[in-house]
């Protein structure tokens, strides 16, 4: 055995609590870097605690522990808790009074140069967890944790070799790990495509399925390579009704303009657009019944409003599918950029506006500077609107300084709060708040724990926001710098979709989306996920 002067140890700690506050516990085991041997196991029911209480606590036993067994040992930390791994490592600060006292604590047991702080997901950490696990359910019968009892040890083998695999992925919808690890890949050496189909966070969770809330495994997307996807002189030639429908069996689009005196209904039908629920609203006390355009053999141009009024003139609404009058106008085109990735991209943690407003990481810097340097090769940009995250700022002010034009902030551009979610993988959610998240899977009327926002309340913000840009910008070609459900949401009022086709759509970082808006009320969806500038 190697002196206690040059060993190296490894330290794995976990806490958790059932309720967050809740009955919480902790565990930590010391293990020989080398052969994975467990040198020693710690675990403690606390009472009543937080989730990171309990962490900080299984951090300060699994230095102890390491402490007892070599006191001038070097100590490698690996957590699952991004929250301790960065406050300990001093890129984070600590606020809460309750993370202070531990902390420091930590600090103490071993000088600040023999401890290293490393993050690492959920599946290696399994030990620890275990051991947490042990220590609450110890609690819950009335008992502290014993050594004697525990079977954490068995599952080591099983860990060392999990820890050899790349993190599977799971997480919030939206981040398509595989394909975001292509593109930093392809960055950094200049070759490789970042246009695969993976499940799509800010926002899609690793599970595959079927049915309203299930999330896709695979769904394939395409690029397009036409530059005049962008460009607003091309609708000088193409009627909303054009070659988008021909292409998708003459799929109606969806009207905006009538809307914008009625919220989106929140209650829609599984697979029927909100949008199309009930008769529209126009203004107080006005209503009118939809017009049906038949344009069948042997009934072309026939309009009718309802039984036994075929033929009787009617308020026009926007046209659906060919049978639309064309619209010969510039439309607004949204050029929907999501910004690049920050340092909970790639782990898929739940980022929205309610959570630390992270900036881009490096990667994210580089992609951001991929997408301006191809938005500038295309010409077509005339404005730029961004969110109020400093992530989509940052992305927009890359853009901006190669089009030497100015950055607007949007508030009605930002991400979905998600409440207590804010910073948590998709495992841990499902893990420490499976009701609450098996209601926000089912409904877009349910919020994420701890007053987050709907995906209801978020289309009626995206909407109204779409609103007031498609009058700002009409005929203009505009970049809007945003983040996974607003483009998502966009698309989807676009191709009037049901809600669950949030989840259907896969949205890489510093992916470009592009929607056409036109004068009669008419959508055109032209562009989704296009990530070819990260090649």
């Amino acid at each position: 055995m190697t002196s206690s002067s040059s060993r190296e140890v490894i330290v794995e700690a976990d806490g958790g609590s059932r309720g967050n506050p809740g009955p919480a516990g902790y565990g930590a085991v010391v293990l020989d870097p080398v052969t994975g041997e467990t040198l020693a196991e710690a675990a403690e029911y606390i009472g009543v605690a937080t989730n990171n209480v309990a962490e900080y606590k299984g951090l300060v036993a699994g230095l102890k522990a390491a402490r007892s067994l070599f006191p001038d040992a070097t100590v490698h930390v690996r957590m699952d808790s991004k929250l301790v791994v960065e406050q300990m490592s001093g890129r984070w600060k600590i606020k809460h009074p309750d993370m202070k006292p531990l902390a420091a604590e930590a600090g103490r047991v071993f000088p600040a140069g023999r401890v290293r702080y490393e993050w690492i997901p959920r599946e290696r950490n399994k030990h620890a967890d275990r051991l947490a696990n042990e220590a609450m359910d110890a609690g819950k019968r009335g008992r502290q944790w014993e050594p004697s009892d525990s079977t954490a040890a068995l599952d080591t083998a099983a860990a060392r070799n999990a820890a050899t695999l790349p993190p599977a992925p799971s997480g919030p919808p939206g981040d398509a790990t595989a394909g975001a690890a292509r593109a930093r890949a392809a960055l950094a050496t200049g070759a490789g495509t970042t246009t695969g189909a993976d499940p799509s966070g800010d926002l899609d969770p690793g599970r595959t399925g079927t049915g309203p809330g299930a999330w896709p495994g695979t769904v394939a997307h395409p690029t397009a390579q036409d530059d005049g996807l962008f460009a607003a002189e091309a609708a000088l030639t193409a009627p909303a009704s054009g070659d988008f429908e021909a292409q998708a069996g003459a799929l109606a689009p969806t009207g905006h303009a009538a809307r914008t005196h009625a919220p989106e209904a929140d209650a829609a039908p599984a697979g029927a657009a909100a949008e199309d629920a009930g008769p529209e609203t126009t203004g107080p006390g006005t209503k009118r019944p939809r017009t049906t355009r038949t344009t069948g053999p042997g009934t072309a141009g026939s309009e009718a409003t309802g039984p036994g009024t075929a033929g009787t003139a009617a308020p026009a609404v926007p046209g659906q599918g060919w049978s639309a009058g064309p619209d010969m106008s510039a439309p607004a085109t949204f050029v929907l950029l999501r910004h690049g990735e920050t340092a909970l991209t790639p782990e898929k943690r739940f980022s929205g506006s309610g959570g630390t407003d992270p900036e881009l990481s490096a990667a994210g810097l580089r992609q951001a500077d991929a997408v301006a340097e191809a938005l500038a090769a295309r010409g077509t940009i005339q404005e730029i609107v961004s969110s109020p995250l400093t992530r989509c700022r940052q992305t927009a002010a890359a853009v901006a300084g190669r089009l030497g034009l100015d950055v607007r902030v949007e508030q009605g551009l930002r991400e979905t709060d998600f409440g207590a979610w804010e910073g948590l993988t998709f495992g841990e959610v499902r893990e420490r708040y499976p009701e609450d998240l098996d209601a926000w899977l089912a409904s877009p009327k349910a919020a994420p724990t701890g007053g987050g926002e709907s995906f209801a309340t978020v289309a009626r913000r995206v909407a109204a926001t779409r609103d007031r840009l498609t009058a700002a910008y009409a005929g203009r070609t505009v970049l809007l710098v945003t983040h996974v459900t607003p483009i998502k949401t966009l698309i989807r009022l676009a191709l009037g979709a049901p809600p669950e086709s949030l989840f259907r759509m896969e949205l890489s970082a510093a992916s470009i989306s592009a929607v056409a808006y036109y004068a009669d009320g008419n959508a055109s969806v032209r562009l989704l996920n296009d990530t070819s500038h990260l090649r």
